[in-house]
């Protein structure tokens, strides 16, 4: 007798990953690939879009006809400020451009002339101005910048519904995507921004459905429920908001750290802009209060430079474990050391400067830097909330001394983590099922541990 499972492509900017769940949401199958950028008509990076449809038809192709498994349901996490843009025949018009691309300065500035002040709208969209990382800017700068090609969009959708548009060929747009820092959604009116009616953006957005949303469909002779897609930081937190009944905060790690409070119930702040927090969208389209910073990729960055300074192996830094007497030896005369390449902070220095004669030393005096960043997030989302419970999960969930130095400076909150790998996947699995979750779930299917402070000496 064939297993009854879910499947979910999680695919993040680096790995692209497949899942199976079974119906305990217990993972039985998994496979990972990485593909190369290619490059947009400016020569900049961005995903092989081709590429990655054809490895989700034959990967799916592949596990629709394994003799072990019978999929019943399948849906897809992946990241966000992403656009794939079709024309009227369900081609895709330009390359998926990467949020990190930079774009004029004129056109940013003629947006907000328009539709300023800067402060006011990102108050009411919880979007700070972050150029493509502001989806909807994407969709201004292709209007005003090549208007030939806008003219022949039908429909703009975010990442994770284009992944299921691939294999349902129906349109739609859903919360989280809209929600996450793309400059579209105005939480106070709970709809489209002003501006999004005003340049006609409406016409090419897809109908708005529930995350929840499932469409019932007999692909290759199979009957199978197909989500809708979901945003993978919201996809983080559903495990979590189903079966925590207490407030907590997550951070959820990776390339992007991203540090969520989903039960604050204050609106922007002037200072929590000057912080960087923005908002996220749950399924139900409450206000997730976060903060974002690139550690995964300032982590990649200076490791790297690490391993060439010291001349060893790119992998040594996996080796490292917290080490006490490096730690009181670093705070003794603290002071910051690394110039940051993808963050911006006013205390870093105007170069790198290591004086230590070894790899360990100079290894957690970068963990600790990067620590103080992340403590400051999430203080800044916590807010007034007394919250007490504090989960990460993400890569950073394998990194001893990462782990050790949050739980030392924030020894009030009781820490615990999950999985590194499962995140986002299992909370795509959980949207499109009705599964009511209890307090075991995260232990069952997230292997969390609990982490308390080292004793300091």
């Amino acid at each position: 007798m064939k297993k009854k499972v879910t499947a979910v492509f999680d695919i993040g900017k680096t790995n692209k990953k497949f899942f199976l769940f079974d119906k305990d949401f217990q993972e039985v199958y998994r496979e990972y690939t990485r593909f190369e950028n290619i490059k947009d008509e400016d020569g900049y990076p961005t995903e092989d879009l081709e590429r990655l449809k054809t490895w989700l038809k034959e990967v799916f192709d592949r596990i629709l006809d394994a003799k072990e498994y019978n999929i019943t349901a399948i849906n897809f996490s992946s990241y966000g400020a992403s656009l794939v843009h079709l024309d009227e025949n369900d081609e895709v018009v330009t390359p998926l451009y990467n949020y990190t691309k930079e774009i004029s300065q004129e056109i940013i500035d003629s947006f907000y002339e328009k539709y300023g002040p800067k402060l006011d709208f990102a108050l009411a969209t919880g979007s700070p101005v972050s150029g493509l990382l502001n989806s909807g800017i994407q969709l201004y700068w292709l209007k005003h910048t090549k208007p030939e090609i806008f003219k022949r969009i039908k429909y703009s959708l975010h990442l994770p519904q284009y992944l299921s548009f691939i294999f349902t060929g129906i349109p739609v747009s859903e919360h989280t995507s809209i929600g996450c820092h793309t400059a579209l959604w105005d939480y106070n009116k709970k709809d489209y921004h002003d501006w999004v009616y005003k340049e006609g953006i409406y016409k090419i957005l897809p109908k708005i459905v529930s995350t929840e949303t499932s469409i019932n469909m007999n692909y290759n002779g199979k009957r199978i429920k197909i989500g809708v897609g979901i945003h993978d930081s919201s996809a983080a937190l559903l495990p979590y908001v189903r079966s925590v009944r207490k407030k907590f905060i997550l951070v959820s790690t990776g390339t992007w750290s991203i540090t969520m409070n989903p039960f604050s119930e204050e609106a922007l702040k002037d200072s929590d802009i000057d912080k960087n927090c923005i908002n996220y969208m749950r399924i139900n389209g409450k206000a997730v209060k976060a903060s974002s910073l690139f550690l995964g990729n300032e982590y990649k960055e200076q490791v790297k430079m690490l391993s060439e300074h010291f001349q060893v192996s790119s992998e040594y830094h996996k080796t490292i474990r917290f080490n006490h007497d490096i730690y009181l030896e670093i705070i003794k005369d603290f002071e910051y050391m690394y110039r940051w390449v993808s963050i911006s902070d006013e205390r870093m220095p105007e170069s790198t400067k290591i004086p230590y004669d070894n790899y360990e030393h100079a290894y957690h005096q970068l963990v600790v830097e990067l620590v103080l960043l992340q403590v400051e997030c999430i203080k800044t989302v916590s807010g007034k909330d007394n919250i007490e419970r504090l989960y990460i999960d993400g890569g950073f969930t394998d990194n001893d001394v990462y782990i050790q130095l949050i739980s030392h400076y924030l020894r009030n909150m009781r820490l615990s983590t999950t999985d590194s790998s499962l995140g986002s996947a299992l909370g795509a699995a959980l949207c499109i099922s009705d599964v009511r979750l209890n307090s075991k779930f995260l232990r069952k299917n997230y292997a969390l541990k609990k982490h308390v402070p080292f004793i300091i000496q």
